[in-house]
């Protein structure tokens, strides 16, 4: 495999910039026009010495926005640990430089428009999870890696990524299109890794998940639901756990993914808005494109259906259990488990219920093991498709069971574990792996929806507790009030940050400047001066009782009545997106 460079300087004229590969014994340097924006090798000594330089550790890629062209380039990186003796660095922070050397070429609007998309970018760039490694593939798991062609293996990291997973794609189609310069980038995966050195019985061994969020359908939790028409799901993330041990490796591969077909949840000011199931759309087709493409990757198809099976949620999972039946697919097993129900009042034990049910199906996938002189003993030959409405809290707690099954299966097999031990008495590992999956759990919900996850105390201790009720209280709020307040910008900045909205240099009409309805400012503005005064006139009484009761009523009715309508057009009073094609909302 083609590795890339490692560490890169940075040299800044007016007229280029000069990216300088600063491994040993290498002399390349990528030099990018300012003006035409071409791209060519050249070397150090082409470097003029008036170049301001700094050192960087890599490049994100780069992106037209209203102002011209930006470079984006990572300026600090911090070391997760060695995977198998590769380096894997999570990027830690971002600069996004201008081609151009000035904006006054542009209007005031331009300048404003240019503004908001690089705060997008920002916006992007700053939710934390940009993994990346120079020699070793992080895109692909350990199966797929030991399936390959020869021919594969000579590929640049950059050719034979899985593109599901490739954050900065869309950055990097410039240098795609030039073979030569595939040495200077490598993609970046988000998502979450940790690596972790354990011990138990005094055999010391490395234990790693990596949680790889496809940049498919991604988005915001309440404008990014289901499916699209290649099958694509929200919110898919492909979790690997992972095992070294002796010069032996063992993986076990799960999947999350949006309940996938087309249904929507759009935010509308309720606390739980109703789910609404596409009327007008063949479900059958995506749903279709959406197994079969995972059964190419992954095996054999157990579909987790983790959501309630009354109320609002019940519709989905009466659709979800009929379309498996029409797809009469023998690949594909389903299995609803409502996890609300059963785990009520603190039951958390009846979870074992589901780990049971599947520990059948579970032994016969098995899991992806090579011994110590890289022969392949075992292939993993399916996976579970987990899921409940996000992708997230409920999905979280039950892969980490599973995950936990698996991994005491191969440390016995490895040899790390004696016959009939159990993981949960080993307590320093223990207390390990609870905290490592409930951060696998915060960094996933913190990318679709805005806050750390649910239900983490479970997952870190075992049990519920008064405090993690609390938590999910003060989460749930923030979700509430960043899905209807501020997620239409969030979506926006996906959007443009993958690709799926262009912006057209100079550009003088874009979608940023929508006017809002009326009723936006109008209704709140009367129903707060309404509040205001039913208050007021409960604190300044009247000469007579029934005179501040009428003052009362009618600034109370006031503020009911104009709450009351605000909530029924709810949808005109949340913070949509601007950018996003109108099909892929609905």
């Amino acid at each position: 495999m083609a590795s890339t460079y490692n560490t890169f300087n940075l040299h800044t004229t007016p007229e280029k910039f000069y990216i300088e590969a600063c491994d040993d014994g290498v002399g390349d340097v990528l030099a990018i026009d300012r003006v035409s924006t071409e791209m060519t090798l050249t070397v150090r000594k082409d470097v003029p010495p008036s170049a301001v330089t700094r050192p960087i550790c890599g490049i994100m890629g780069t992106i037209r926005l209203v102002a011209g062209m930006y470079l984006i380039v990572i300026t600090k990186k911090k070391k997760v640990g060695d995977l198998f003796g590769h380096a894997v660095w999570k990027a830690a922070d971002f600069d996004i430089i201008s081609y151009k050397k000035t904006v006054l070429h542009l209007t005031d609007n331009q300048m404003q428009d240019d503004k908001a998309f690089l705060s997008m970018i920002n916006s992007v760039l700053n939710t934390d999870g940009f993994y990346f490694a120079t020699d070793y593939d992080l895109t692909h798991t350990l199966q797929r890696l030991a399936n390959t062609s020869p021919e594969f293996q000579e590929m640049t990291l950059l050719e034979r990524a899985d593109q599901r997973f490739v954050w900065n794609g869309h950055l990097l189609r410039e240098f795609m299109a030039q073979p030569e310069l595939h040495k200077f980038v490598y993609p970046v995966v988000h998502g979450f890794i940790t690596m972790k050195s354990c011990c138990i019985n005094g055999k010391i061994f490395d234990w790693i998940i990596i949680s790889r969020r496809s940049c498919f359908r991604a988005g915001v939790r309440y404008y990014v639901r289901g499916i699209d028409s290649e099958g694509h799901a929200a919110n898919f993330v492909e979790t690997e756990q992972i095992v070294q041990y002796n010069g032996g490796k063992a993986s076990f591969v799960q999947t999350r993914g949006s309940i996938p077909f087309y249904w929507s949840q759009r935010p509308n000011l309720k606390y739980k808005p109703k789910p609404q199931i596409s009327k007008s759309i063949n479900h059958l087709d995506g749903f279709q494109r959406h197994f079969d493409s995972q059964i190419i990757t992954y095996g054999k198809q157990v579909i987790l259906n983790l959501i309630n099976q009354k109320g609002s949620e019940k519709p989905l999972e009466q659709a979800f259990a009929k379309m498996v039946g029409n797809l009469g697919n023998g690949m594909i097993k389903y299995i609803a488990f409502d996890f609300h129900k059963e785990c009520s009042h603190m039951r958390w034990h009846r979870l074992q219920i589901l780990v049971d049910t599947v520990a059948e199906m579970q032994d016969e996938f098995g899991y992806f093991l090579v011994d110590s002189d890289g022969s392949v003993q075992k292939q993993q030959d399916g996976t579970f498709r987990s899921n409940c409405m996000d992708c997230l809290d409920r999905t979280n707690v039950i892969q980490s069971l599973l995950a936990r099954c698996s991994l005491r299966s191969q440390l016995e097999r490895m040899g790390v574990l004696h016959v009939g031990q159990r993981i949960e008495e080993q307590v320093d590992f223990e207390k390990i792996y609870k905290n490592a999956w409930a951060d696998n759990a915060n960094a996933c919900a913190k990318q679709y929806a805005g806050t750390g996850a649910l239900k983490t105390d479970f997952t870190r201790t075992g049990k519920r507790t008064q405090w993690g009720l609390l938590m999910d209280g003060w989460n749930s709020m923030i979700r509430y009030y960043k899905n209807n307040f501020s997620d239409g910008f969030r979506q926006d900045s996906i959007d443009l940050f993958l690709g799926n909205y262009a912006v057209e240099e100079a550009d003088i009409n874009t979608p940023l400047h929508e006017p809002k309805d009326w009723k936006f400012l109008t209704l709140p503005i009367i129903m707060v001066v309404a509040f205001s005064m039913c208050i007021i006139c409960l604190l300044m009484a009247g000469d007579t009782w029934t005179e501040t009761l009428a003052y009362v009523l009618f600034w109370g009715s006031a503020s009911f009545v104009t709450g009351g309508v605000i909530l029924f057009n709810g949808r005109d009073f949340v913070d949509a997106p601007k950018l996003v094609q109108k099909e892929k909302m609905d």
